[in-house]
Parts: structure tokens; C-alpha cells; sequence
């Protein structure tokens, strides 16, 4: 007899070709169908090295931490304000006048019996809104006028720079004094006082970053195509002098905040009733040995909103332009 014939495992006509044929069989692999509609979630690790990234970004530029974290306090009391404070912040109360810190009154009461916290919030409103009122008037009358200088030169620069020279010579208290004298005391004289006395800051710092992005070879290329000056300055210098405005702005907010308290102080900003910091010194200024806590807590919230705008401005600067960081 014969002994069976074995069969190969791969018939001719079935053996695989090329590259399939030196490939290793391996089993199919069974996958798990998944859930629709339940997306996965990160684990743990994930969420805790992204917390541990964050706050090592935040340790390595301490600066710009602590100015945010002031800042942010104040526009807190400032919205917080907008809705609800503890007491009514003009109503005059005889009979709790001078209240100590503590128990109904968290921060005491004045001299006419209103709630000092209440008008520490409400001030915060005021000195918020007029600097950004302020510091936007200077930022629309600065930034074009050193944009134009900038990318302009000869004659023109020279006429815009002498302007701003000119609006330089006229400080804020100055300017103030003039347009109370004219349109009365009230608290848009103040901004728009602070708004002249801080744009030729603004004018100066776009000039000279006009002036760099002007020497770009992009800018270079676009004159080429034939761009207009209005093209040029929207596409490629407005864009790449955004940052120093910023850290500008950050600087004159602080600016605005002092020069504020300083005027309602002498009596040319925000008229009684509303509450602002610098008119709760000057309320203040008589009890100052008798009541020193009446001048100490607007007298710290302008510091440490001053001190926060200026941490902020550097660490915004540092940030934008990390060569500098450091350098002081």
C-alpha cells in the first residue's frame, strides 16, 4: 500500500506572493466595541501634570502672578459693586457714625455714619471705569498719531512729535484745573483730563515701534505690492506693535489711578455723593488722628491697585519680550 499523499498547507493556488508571503501569521486581533456617545476621559496623571505645568508656568514668572492676582481683586470689588454692596453707600446714618471695625459694619463707618466698605467697593467702580475711559481716550488719540509719525518721517513726524511735546507740558492736575474752570468739576473732566496728559505716552511708544516694523522686509515686500499706507499700517504694524501698547496701557492705568485719587483729593474729580478713594481721604483728612483707619483703607486699596497695575505692566512686558526679563 501506498502511504497517504500529504497535502500542503497553502494549495498553489492559494499561496500568498511578495511581501505577504515572508509576512508572520499573527490571529486577529479582537478589539472591544465602545460606547457611543461617551467620549473618554483623561486620567488622573493627565489633569494633575497639567495643573503641575500651570503652576510651574506661574512660579517661573512671579510678577505677572502677583499683579494679576491684585488687579483681578479690584475689578472683583468693582463688578461685585455693580450688584450688591453691604450697606447703601450715601445713606448718612447719625446714630452709627464712627463705628469701630467689625460686627454689622466689616470696616467701620464714617463720620456721617456710612458704610466704609461699601464705599470702598463703590470707589473701586469709579476708579475702574475712569480709567478705562481714560486710558482708551489716550490709546485713540496716541497710538495714531505715533503710527503716523512712524511710517510718515520728514516734516510730518516732526510736526505730530512737536504736538505731543506739546500735550506733554500740560500734566493732568494742570489740565484739569483748566477744564474745571471751564465745564464745571465732575468726573468726566477728570478723564478726559487724564486721557490728554497720557496720550503723548502713547504717541512715543507706537513711533518707535513703527519705526522697527517699518524696517521689516515684509513691509518691504508689501510696498512692492503696491499696498496703500491704510493696508500697511492695519495689516502689519498695528498687529506687531500691539503688545508694547499693552504694557503701555497696563503702566497708564496705574498712571490714571493716582492721577483719579489725586483729583477727587483736591476736590476736580468725582463730586460728592458718589464715593471715590481719593474724596474718602480728603473726607478723612480731619479724623486722621482721632480715626487713622479712615485714611488707611482707601489709602491701601490705591496702593495695591497701583502696585498691581504696575507688577502686571512687567510682568506683561517680560512676557511679550522675554529678552528683557530681568532687566529693570
Amino acid at each position: 500500500m501506498q502511504p497517504p499523499m500529504e497535502l500542503p498547507e497553502n494549495p498553489p493556488g492559494n499561496r500568498p506572493e511578495g511581501p505577504e508571503a515572508l509576512a508572520p501569521a499573527t490571529a486577529p486581533v479582537r478589539r472591544r466595541p465602545g460606547r457611543p456617545g461617551r467620549p473618554g476621559r483623561p486620567g488622573r496623571s493627565s489633569r494633575s501634570s497639567r495643573s503641575r505645568s500651570l503652576l510651574g508656568r506661574l512660579a517661573r514668572r512671579p510678577t505677572l502672578t502677583a499683579g494679576g492676582v491684585l488687579v483681578a481683586l479690584v475689578l472683583a470689588l468693582a463688578l461685585l459693586s455693580l450688584v450688591w454692596t453691604p450697606y447703601d453707600p450715601t445713606h448718612v446714618d447719625a446714630a452709627r457714625r464712627l463705628l469701630p471695625p467689625g460686627g454689622e459694619h466689616l470696616l467701620g463707618t464714617d463720620q456721617f455714619g456710612r458704610d466704609v466698605a461699601s464705599r470702598l467697593m463703590t470707589g473701586a467702580r469709579t476708579t475702574v471705569f475712569v480709567g478705562i475711559v481714560a486710558v482708551g481716550f489716550a490709546v485713540v488719540i496716541g497710538v495714531p498719531m505715533g503710527v503716523a509719525a512712524g511710517m510718515s518721517g520728514g516734516p510730518l513726524s516732526a510736526l505730530l512729535m512737536r504736538v505731543s511735546d506739546f500735550l506733554l507740558a500740560f500734566p493732568a492736575l494742570l489740565l484739569a484745573i483748566m477744564l474745571a474752570a471751564v465745564y464745571g468739576t465732575s468726573t468726566l473732566t477728570a478723564m478726559v483730563a487724564i486721557g490728554i496728559a497720557s496720550a503723548p505716552g502713547f504717541a512715543r511708544v507706537a513711533r518707535a515701534a513703527t519705526l522697527r516694523v517699518m524696517a521689516a522686509e515684509y513691509v518691504d515686500a508689501a510696498r512692492l505690492a503696491r499696498r496703500t499706507r491704510a493696508a500697511i499700517a492695519v495689516r502689519h504694524v498695528l498687529p506687531n506693535i500691539r503688545d508694547v501698547v499693552i504694557v503701555q496701557a497696563s503702566v497708564a492705568f496705574a498712571t490714571a489711578v493716582l492721577a483719579e485719587a489725586a483729583l477727587s483729593y483736591l476736590g476736580l474729580g468725582t463730586p460728592p455723593p458718589t464715593p471715590s478713594w481719593g474724596r474718602m481721604l480728603l473726607d478723612s483728612q480731619e479724623l486722621l488722628f482721632d480715626k487713622p483707619e479712615l485714611c488707611l483703607w482707601p489709602g491701601l486699596a490705591v496702593a495695591a491697585a497701583v502696585l498691581g497695575l504696575n507688577l502686571l505692566g512687567d510682568g506683561l512686558r517680560d512676557r511679550f519680550d522675554p529678552t528683557l526679563e530681568g532687566v529693570r
